[in-house]
């Protein structure tokens, strides 16, 4: 099975790490390095998922994938 991509990067505004999942629609978190950015967004996936199930959401499914690993 596929798991959700997450996307890491770093903020000059925030002056920190941003992770996100594109999937799951305004999930994300702050770290202030690229590892608590993703421990953090890991919690974030699992509230988000929990939470579309119990108000009986769609859960997509995970299809993102950046340009780099697509095939032409």
């Amino acid at each position: 099975m596929r798991d959700y991509h997450i996307n890491i990067f770093y903020s000059v505004d925030d002056e920190g790490y941003i992770a996100d999942i594109p999937d799951l629609r305004h999930c994300s978190a702050f770290g202030k390095t690229p590892g608590n950015a993703l421990k953090e967004v890991l919690k974030a996936k699992k509230v988000w998922l929990e939470s579309a199930q119990a108000n009986k959401k769609p859960i997509p499914k995970p299809h993102y994938r950046p340009v780099i690993y697509q095939v032409a």
